[in-house]
Parts: structure tokens; sequence; C-alpha cells
């Protein structure tokens, strides 16, 4: 047990990303579609590519969507609906009838006279609720008869059974005329039906609804029948009309009979090969090319919480309704990962992801197209996500590539720019509006995951912020000399493509170690008198060392991100501090340790922190140096740098000897600038 135990403690990285894999994987396969797949692509439009095709087995051929969407209406307009007869209206009406009556007849003396006419109003009021009452403003569209419902019962009538106002008038009219009651008292019968009778019909929406729900749910999907062996398409016939349909229902067969039998067991099992291939490049790609996030679990899982999020929305939409899938933003992923990391690794990842999706779209090879060309956009558009116009335009941009391809594979499928469909030019834009979603993400997740993306840099690049204004103010020197820095270290960077404003930031707050013993370093001293003169040089060299871990120390009070502690603790890399070693060495030759005067470490680990060693190095010691001409500081420049190299404090950094002889270029011409030196053209 202690053995296993230790084993993975030695070997928890490795561990936690097998780990990572794996959950990932199941995640995604849980989300994915169990059915098997056709193992030909084809698409409208185009033609097929493989060899004759014939019959399988024999199958069904489905009905287009504009023949079922026909089936349909023309069952809507079949369907007879249900009205229903409200009895409470009836007994209501009687139950009025005979305390109303006696107050109508009340000055009629003879009882039978009486009777006869209250029996006749009777007989009136039940011949009329025998059928039923219509109310003035129901009509029953093009039907003759209708469907009526009785307490539970429902029967077939003909519309003309029913009392409208008009045929009551007459009926009541001609009954009672036809008594011969007298004016007085044929007035009074009139008034009370009249004032008494109220509606009794109503339409029942809820069982019309259900009954039409019904009907449609009974027409069939298909229309017609092809045999095992039967010509289906022959090789290079541009797949369109009949074909299409028909291959596109042998497609769905497949689909469905892949569902039977061990056929599943299988399918996932390809499925769990194809996923954890996916992730493991992705793994390899981080680890070659990115090997500092490789290293940070972290991050990793950001990246891999990322992709799952993506497949998961995209899953979430094509099972609620496909015709909204274009509306999915799918965009925002290369934009959250060139956010945090950087552009190769968001198009990297990009890729990968939607050619996972491409599993669970229909059209796949037209999705994926549009996708990965609105990816590329994406990378290649956006350059500095800080600025809220630059997001805006890639936006645009990413909204007119997805306008332009999907109509022109429309006008391939369709052979017509007429077969457009606007819903989904508008789902294109719905896409952009959500993606504009990124920035508040962004936040959210620096919060969550601890990450600095450019806006966050932005932000501590304000020489106003707590820890900046103490530097100036505590150790002007200092930071006069970080502001020197991070303006040639930028520079540098925006010659070879590195972040700049990453080494900006990382510049400013490199010597903030400075702030706890500032009177210790040159710059900030104000008199001839060194405070290192009452040290040996082991004391001293142990201060001017200090200043890394002291800064580390700050920076993490102040919740400085570690992507710029980076640079407080690389900037010296594990040079020495050679002034004083030199000084211990005069003094005690036999006894002075290198370990004492050198910086601990680590070395440079990127384009941004080698370039800040670089600058640093130069910026400090162009000093000493005093009314120097171009030979003497290109030679200076070189001096440095050459012995930076000779350390190898930028082996660990993947910055080429191409790159760091543009940066020397680059701190020459602003030292240039510094000194005002003038550049000799020849007569």
């Amino acid at each position: 047990m202690k053995f296993i135990w230790r084993y993975i403690n030695a070997h928890q990285n490795i561990i936690y990303k097998a780990l990572l894999i794996f959950c990932s994987s199941l995640l995604i396969l849980y989300l994915f579609p169990k059915g098997g797949q056709f193992k030909y692509e084809f698409q409208k439009g185009k033609p097929w590519q493989y060899p004759t095709y014939y019959a399988p087995f024999d199958f069904s051929i489905l009905k287009t969507d504009q023949q079922l969407a026909e089936d349909k209406k023309n069952v809507s307009a079949s369907i007879k609906p249900y009205y229903r007869v409200d009895l409470a209206v009836f007994q209501d009406v009687v139950t009025r009838y005979k305390t109303q009556f006696d107050r109508s007849f009340k000055p009629l003396k003879n009882k039978r006279k009486k009777e006869a006419l209250f029996s006749f109003g009777r007989s009136m009021l039940d011949t009329i609720y025998k059928t039923g009452v219509i109310p003035p403003s129901l009509t029953f569209a093009d039907h003759t008869t209708v469907f009526l419902i009785r307490a539970n019962t429902a029967s077939e009538i003909n519309i003309d059974s029913f009392f409208n106002p008009e045929a009551l008038y007459d009926f009541v009219k001609t009954a009672v005329d036809n008594q011969n009651l007298g004016n007085t008292y044929t007035a009074s019968l009139y008034e009370l039906l009249f004032e008494l009778i109220l509606p009794n019909i109503a339409l029942d929406k809820k069982f019309t609804d259900e009954s039409e729900k019904e009907a449609l749910l009974q027409i069939p999907i298909y229309r017609d029948f092809i045999k095992e062996g039967q010509l289906i398409i022959a090789q290079g016939v541009v797949v369109e009309g009949e074909q299409f349909q028909i291959l596109e229902s042998l497609r769905q067969e497949v689909v469905l009979q892949a569902q039977d039998g061990n056929a599943t067991y299988w399918i996932i099992f390809g499925y769990i090969i194809l996923i954890v291939l996916t992730f493991f490049l992705l793994l390899m790609f981080i680890k070659k090319y990115r090997s500092a996030i490789y290293e940070n679990n972290r991050k990793l899982t950001f990246i891999f919480f990322n992709i799952l999020v993506i497949v998961a929305i995209t899953t979430l939409v094509v099972n609620f309704d496909v015709a909204y899938i274009y509306a999915v933003p799918i965009c925002i992923l290369p934009l959250i990962i060139k956010a945090f990391f950087d552009p190769r690794l968001g198009l990297f990842t990009h890729v990968l992801t939607i050619l996972l999706i491409g599993f669970i779209v229909p059209n796949s090879f037209e999705f994926i197209f549009l996708q990965i060309v609105a990816g590329i956009i994406t990378i290649q558009s956006i350059t500095q996500l800080y600025r809220r116009a630059s997001l805006f335009i890639s936006v645009a941009l990413i909204v007119l590539v997805y306008l332009v391809a999907y109509v022109a594979f429309t006008v391939i499928q369709e052979g017509t720019i007429l077969g457009v469909e606007m819903t989904n030019l508008f789902l294109f834009i719905l896409n952009g509006l959500i993606t504009l979603f990124v920035q508040p993400l962004i936040y959210i997740y620096e919060k969550i995951f601890r990450l600095v993306s450019d806006v966050s840099l932005l932000e501590l690049s304000d020489t106003n912020s707590t820890l900046l204004k103490e530097l100036s103010d505590k150790a002007p020197g200092t930071f006069h000399h970080s502001l020197q820095v991070a303006n040639l270290a930028e520079a540098a960077a925006n010659e070879i493509g590195a972040n700049s404003l990453l080494v900006r930031v990382g510049a400013l707050y490199h010597d903030i170690g400075k702030l706890t013993q500032s009177h210790y370093f040159s710059e900030n001293q104000k008199g001839s008198v060194s405070p290192h003169e009452d040290l040996t040089p082991k004391q001293s060299a142990a201060i001017i060392i200090n200043h890394v871990s002291e800064g580390i120390a700050l920076a993490k009070k102040y919740d400085i991100p570690d992507r710029i502690i980076d640079f407080i603790r690389t900037h010296h890399g594990t040079s020495m501090v050679y002034y004083f070693y030199k000084k211990e060495m005069e003094k005690f030759p036999d006894t002075v340790k290198q370990e004492d005067f050198r910086y601990k470490g680590p070395k440079p680990f990127s384009k941004e922190t080698a370039i800040l060693m670089i600058s640093d190095a130069v910026e400090a010691a162009s000093k000493s140096l005093r009314n120097p001409d171009l030979t003497q500081l290109q030679t200076f420049i070189d001096k440095i740098v050459t012995h930076q190299m000779e350390e190898k404090q930028f082996d660990a950094s993947n910055i080429t000897l191409g790159e760091i002889e543009i940066v020397k270029k680059v701190i020459f011409k602003k030292l240039i600038n510094v000194y005002q030196l003038r550049i000799e053209y020849p007569e």
C-alpha cells in the first residue's frame, strides 16, 4: 500500500493528466449520439466520388421536408374542430325561466291557460338547447360538420343544426306566432325567451389541438420503397433531388439499425478511440510547444474545460433544434485561449474541438469548413483584445466570413442564390452578438482559474496603481529604471512578435523587491557615500540577490498574478553579482564560493522573460557609459548579451538566435536616442 502511495506521489502529474483525458472523454462520449455513422460522406450539389452504389438492404424513402409540410398542412385543414356543450347553461336558463315566468305573466288569471303557456315556453327551451346555441362571433371556417361533445360523448353534427342569433329569432318568432297568443302575451313571451337564452356551445381548443396533434403523428414519413441491390447512384453523378433524398433515407436507416444489438458497443468503442486520440494530440502539442502550460495542471484543466463547454452547448442546441446550430458562438473558444495564452494554441484547440463537434452535427463538412475558416479569421483579426474596437471589428469579420461561406455553400448545393435561408443569416448575426460576451467571460475565468488576460495586463500597466506608486515614491531611481526597461522590452517584443503588453507589465514590476531596502541600490543613492561600505561583499551580495525573493513576496501580498511574478523570478536568471564577487575574491581568494554571489534563478523560460533579462541588463549597465559613440555602444550591448548566452541563460526559453539579434538591434536604436547619438552618413 505504501509503495502504491509513493508511486502516486512520484507520478501525480502524469496521473492527473491521464485522469483529465479520461474524464473529459467520458463526458464527451456521454454527450455524443450513440447511433452509427454512414460510411460515405456526401453533399447536395456535389458529385458522388465513390464507386457506383447499390442498396445494401431494403429500406423506405423518407419524404422531404416540403412534402411533410404539405401533408401536415392538408391534415390540419381537414381536422374537424370539437365543440363542447355547457350543460350548466341550460340548467341555469330553466331555473331562471321558472322564476321570471310568474313575474312576466302575473296579470294572467286563467290558471289553465297560464300552465299551457308555461309548458309551451319550456318545450321551446328544450328544443332550442337540444342542439345548442352558438354565440354571434363563432364561425366554422369551411367546415360543414363538426364534432359536438355532450357530457363525455362526441358526435358529428351539421353546423346548420345550431341556433345562431338569426336562426334563433326566426324559430322563436314562428313558433310563438303560430300559438295566436295575442299581442300582449306574444310580446311578453318574446321578451322573456330572448332575455333568458344564452349561448351554450363553445370551441374546445384543447381537445381540438390534441386531435390535430394525434392526426399529424399518424402522417407517414415514408413515400416509397427501395429493394436490396437496386441502383442508388452512379459514380460521378451529382447528388441532388431524388438521389439526395434516397441517400439521406439510407443514412438514417443505417443509424437506426446500428442502435440494435451489439453494434452500439462497437460504436461507443470507436468513439472512445477517436476522442482519446484527439485529447492526446492536444496534450502532445502543448507538451512540445507550450511546456510551461503542460506543467501547469490548472491551465490544462482550463483548456479542457472550455472544450467541454463548447461541445456541451453545441450538443444541447442540436438536441433541442438543429436549425439553431449556427447560433452557437464557437469562436469564443479561440478568443479565450488566445486571450490567456497565445494564438497558435488557440487555433490548434479550436480545430480539434471542431473535429469533435463534427460527429454530432448534420452536413459535417460544411460545418467544419465554416467554423475552421471563422476560427482562422478570429485568430488573425484580433491582436489586442483589451481594445473594444478591436473586438467589434473581429466579431464583424467573423460574421462576414460566416455569411459569405454559407451563401457560397448554398449556391453550390441549390444552383441558385434564391435557396439562401434568411433565418440562417440572422442566426449568424446572433452568433456574433453572443460572441461579444467574451469580455465578461474572460473576467469570470480570471477570477475562477486565477489566470491573466491582456485586459488585466492593461490594468496592471497603470503606473498610478498602489504598488507602482509606492515604488515611485520610495525608490524613484528604480521606478525610472523600470520605465526605461519597459520601453526597451516592449519595442523589442513588438519586433519579434512576442506579447509586448505582457513584457511591459513584467518590466514595470520586475524590481519591486528593491522597495524593502531601496537605499542599497545605486540608482536610489543620493549621496557619494554608499551604505555597502559598512558591509562585507558577501553581505552586500546577499542584499542585492534578495531583492528577487523580496519582490516575489511583495507581489503575492498585492495579488500580482503568477504570470507577472515569473518576470521577477527570472530577470536575473542564475547570473552572478560580479562586482561584489570580484571584491570578495580580492580579500579571500581561497574561501570565496560562487553560490553566495549567484542568483537562485530560474532562468528565463519564454521569449518575453528572455527579452526582459536582456533589456534589464543592458539598461542598468548603460548607466556606466560616459559619452559613448556608436561603435562603443554596439560593442557594449554585444558584450552583455554574449556573456548571458555563454552562461546559457536563454537555453530554457524558446527565443532563437535570430530573434536575439533583432532584440539587440532594437535596444541599440533606442539607446541611440537616449544618448542623443547621431549616425554619420557617408559624404
